[in-house]
């Protein structure tokens, strides 16, 4: 089969400028501004290699900065590589920023044939998939309205409907879903689903590990510009959240952690994970209790902090959510250190490794939570299997080890 993508030893150069001294007035800033100012290079890729053919899905995941949406910047010819080459045979259709191709003056209508034209499509191609189009995007009421009146959930929405629908023979997919709603998401790995079972290519991008190993078979991990591995996604995702984890020690120091987001008016500083001994350790067994202690502190007086702890499998698949109101608990008044801890009596997961996320938020907004500061993947720990012998317990059997009482009863 021939590949629909060919990427050979791709790298892609910018020039960061810098200035060597600030001036306090307009007069020295003018006069002196192209003299003083010196050049960095930075490479965004370097030497990036793969191949993929009619029908494949491929995820691109790495942290940010590592060089993803230049890729798809490349692929998707908004910018050329440096050095490298690539041959793309067939119409790409890309979606990387909220508002990319459209004109914010222009309707939803309007800009449903614009980005069509922009594709090479004729008026009656596109014709053809509007009524799609506009069903998909749900946005039927808001048609004949300028798109710089939508939300960011509505024009990407309509972004990622009017891509999908124009018959794409490749579709590239950056992390611009997340401003959508969990329903349309859903909804939208549902049609990329279906785009690869009729031979069209995906490369989606994004952090939702779960996402991609849903929709994907192939992965990429990017990280400084270089591809770290590439292989199967389940094999990629687990490498890449093995190094994306602190240690497996049962404790670790997030006081300087710097991939968080929120306020940090309370800040997460420590975790300790400990067993029904008081022990800290990173390995449990089956039928152990798992005590996770969070140390944090208020920066100020804080009328109320919520705490949810979210327990991850090893593929980063949610496997719960723990809410501290749940369970009635709710942290009052908080300034300076605290320390809470969270108990999970007999645990009953098979063999593996886990992570546990935290995330400390002041509110549930309607759509969205209110973030002091939240950790993902935050630590690790270890399954082992003790329990039983008799024969060997694997992850497809599902994620709950039960051992009920069995009785036989005579009649």
């Amino acid at each position: 089969m021939t590949p629909i993508i060919e990427i050979e030893s791709v790298s892609k150069k910018y020039l960061i400028a810098h200035n060597k001294a600030l001036y306090t007035t307009l007069r020295e800033y003018l006069t002196s501004f192209a003299f003083l100012k010196s050049k960095q290079e930075f490479w965004a890729l370097r030497d990036i290699t793969f191949s993929l053919n009619p029908g494949d899905t491929m995820g691109v995941i790495g942290e940010n900065g590592a060089g993803k949406t230049t890729l798809l910047k490349i692929l998707s010819r908004i910018t050329k590589p440096t050095s490298g080459r690539g041959r793309i045979r067939g119409r790409v259709a890309s979606l990387l920023e909220v508002g990319t191709g459209f004109h914010p003056e222009l309707t939803g209508k309007e800009n449903i044939f614009l980005n069509g034209v922009i594709l090479g499509l004729k008026k009656k191609e596109i014709d053809r998939n509007y009524e799609r189009i506009v069903e998909f995007a749900g946005i039927g009421n808001f048609l004949n309205t300028p798109i710089k009146h939508y939300s960011t959930g509505m024009w990407a929405r309509l972004a990622f409907s009017i891509a999908a629908h124009l018959e794409p023979e490749i579709l590239l997919v950056d992390e611009v879903l997340s401003v959508g709603d969990a329903e349309f998401q859903k909804k939208s790995l549902a049609k990329m689903n279906d785009l690869s079972s009729s031979g069209r290519t995906v490369i989606f991008v994004s952090h939702n590990m779960s996402a991609v190993r849903k929709l994907c078979k192939k992965c990429i991990y990017v990280s400084e510009g270089l591809i770290k591995k590439m292989g199967d996604v389940n094999e990629v995702i687990s490498y890449y959240l093995s190094e994306h984890t602190n240690n497996e020690s049962g404790t670790v120091d997030l006081t300087h952690f710097k991939t968080r987001k929120g306020s940090q008016k309370v800040k997460l500083k420590k975790i300790e994970l400990r067993n029904q001994n008081n022990a800290i350790t990173g390995t449990f067994l089956i039928k152990d209790d798992l005590c996770i202690h969070l140390f944090f502190e208020a920066y100020e007086p804080i009328r109320n902090v919520k705490i949810i702890v979210e327990l991850l499998e090893s593929t980063g698949e949610p496997i719960c959510n723990i809410y501290d109101s749940d369970s009635g608990f709710n942290l009052m008044n908080v300034e300076g250190d605290k320390h809470v801890s969270i108990v999970l009596k007999d645990i009953r997961f098979f063999p593996g490794k886990y992570y546990i996320s935290v995330s400390l938020i002041s509110k549930i907004l309607s759509h969205s939570l209110d973030y002091y500061d939240e950790i993902e993947r935050a630590i690790s720990f270890d399954i082992e299997n003790h329990l039983i012998s008799d024969r060997t317990l694997i992850r497809r059997s599902g994620l709950l080890l039960l051992t009920p009482e069995w009785q036989i009863h005579n009649h």
